[in-house]
């Protein structure tokens, strides 16, 4: 081969090699940070202690409590492992004026480590012998704020149930398992473990309304609440 050749050999490697590195330091970088920068403070132990069963009204604008109504039911195994993840769950039925019902689901966990997640609700679903699908990422404007859900449908026979959730992390909202690590990784470099809660409503019926009504009842919801509890629900945001 000339040592012209030879050059663009070289040349055209380059960028490969580049990359190989780089992605080499990261790996390094995450790998150490888990061992060097353990996260020893948990920010939930410095948070001011509240109770979601107190700060979620039971009844607001036309929404009220169905206590008649059943909610998703999980196994006896599930339920145990879910208490390990979470230190408090909310679990309603809603309905307004109109005879519309929304099933309300929120948990929260004081450790969002490496050792404990919070688990996404089609998971959940899933285990519970549903049918997932549809799943896709939507922007809601809540009033207070632009955040990011995901959208699906949870089947079981004849029953279609609409499902809207999001997950927070810390004081960040994410649905994406990347973003999720990246968060963990930034509380950890400040040595910090972060919080986290899931955010779930869920109706029967068609997706159009159905989404439509979860909306609604959303921000509803987040507009009776103090400024302090609802960044505990939706984090920071900005519109």
């Amino acid at each position: 081969m000339s040592s012209a050749g030879s050059a663009m050999v070289a040349i055209k490697s380059q960028p490969d090699l580049l990359k190989a590195v780089i992605i080499l330091l990261v790996m390094i970088l995450a790998a150490s940070s888990s061992v060097i920068l353990k996260p020893k403070h948990n920010i939930a132990a410095h948070d001011e202690q509240f109770n979601l069963e107190t700060i979620v009204p039971k009844q607001f604008g036309q929404w009220r409590v169905d206590d008649s109504f059943a909610l998703l039911q999980v196994s006896h195994d599930k339920q145990a492992l879910l208490n390990q993840i979470y230190s408090q769950n909310l679990s309603r039925t809603y309905f307004d004026d109109n005879g519309n019902r929304i099933m309300l689901s929120i948990a929260y966990g004081g450790d969002q480590g490496d050792s404990m997640r919070v688990h996404k609700p089609e998971v959940c679903y899933f285990d519970q012998g549903y049918q997932v699908q549809n799943i896709i990422t939507n922007s809601i404007d809540t009033g207070f704020g632009f955040i990011t859900t995901k959208r699906m449908v949870a089947s079981k026979g004849s029953r279609q149930e609409p499902v809207t959730y999001w997950i927070k992390v810390g004081d960040t909202i994410t649905v994406h398992g990347l973003k999720w690590k990246l968060i963990q990784m930034r509380y950890g470099l400040i040595g910090e473990i972060p919080d986290g809660l899931v955010f779930r409503v869920s109706s029967l019926g068609d997706e159009a309304s159905a989404y439509s009504l979860q909306e609604k009842f959303i921000r509803d919801l987040l507009a009776v609440l103090s400024p302090e509890n609802r960044v505990r629900l939706i984090g920071k945001v900005s519109f």
